[in-house]
């Protein structure tokens, strides 16, 4: 696999109470399937759609009473320099570099809004194994912040991010690339969300069809936060597991309505 371009979403975990009920709300709503738990590195299981690798599990560090919640990580070849890079531009660092074993060198961080996000310098693990959009594997991120000024500064000083706006009159949303290849996008949060929601990274998880995903994840005791709605770029809904970690399922193969240009 070819090395990923700094900036480029690469993987994404999150952290559970109860990492069997997990496995089953995942194993069940996207097919995934996992390792066993690496006790070395906390526990971690790595899942997996298809036999490739898309997502890390770990059950919650003692101690830690933070709600569950999903993390995008960005590439970086140098982890370093990227969390000089968060602190010179007001972010804080939640886990400096920190070496993964072979795997990799991890950093933790949040903006200076809150949002929380990764940088990964891979070793052995390069990161997701699949392309972006097969059906259970990583599909999509949108930074969603209310504070949209200061995120705006933060992600492209520390990251070589192009940023373009959507031009329709009313939306206050901007596309990141890097080079020529959309990455992730901002938007900024309104009243769809609930407004205890803090801040976050929503990551979307491609599933065939998303009015089936949104029932099951009802049936599994999970709850819909938004949609489904319709969209140029695939049918979606931001849903929450049952521990509360929130993310959003999204069929790619549905799409409604003409793509907005950017400029």
């Amino acid at each position: 696999m070819s090395v990923r371009p700094d900036g480029t979403p690469c993987w994404v975990d999150a952290m559970f109470p109860d990492i069997e009920a997990a496995k089953n709300f995942y194993g069940q709503l996207l097919g995934w399937t996992f390792n066993d738990p690496v006790e070395e590195f906390g526990g971690y299981a790595t899942a997996f759609s298809n036999g490739k690798s898309v997502s890390g599990l770990m059950p919650a560090m003692p101690g830690v009473d933070a709600p569950p919640a999903w993390n995008l990580y960005f590439a970086t070849a140098d982890a370093d320099a990227t969390a000089a890079k968060i602190q010179a531009n007001g972010g804080t660092l939640v886990v400096e570099p920190m070496s993964v074993g072979n795997l990799g060198t991890m950093v933790v961080a949040t903006d200076p809004t809150g949002i929380a996000f990764g940088a990964w310098q891979p070793g052995e693990h390069q990161g997701f194994e699949t392309k972006n959009g097969e059906h259970g594997a990583y599909a999509w991120s949108d930074v969603c912040s209310r504070d949209v000024a200061r995120t705006d500064d933060f992600f492209p000083a520390v990251f070589p991010f192009t940023v373009q706006r959507m031009d329709e009159e009313g939306v206050d949303f901007r596309l990141w690339s890097v080079g020529a290849d959309p990455a992730l996008g901002r938007m900024k949060v309104e009243d769809e969300f609930p407004s205890d929601l803090p801040p976050f990274i929503n990551v979307y998880f491609s599933v065939p069809e998303a009015d089936t995903a949104v029932a099951k994840v009802i049936e599994l005791g999970g709850k819909v936060i938004w949609g489904p709605m319709d969209s140029p770029f695939g049918r979606f809904a931001t849903v929450a597991d049952p521990q509360g970690a929130v993310f959003s399922v999204f069929d790619l193969d549905k799409q409604t309505g003409e793509v907005p240009t950017f400029s």
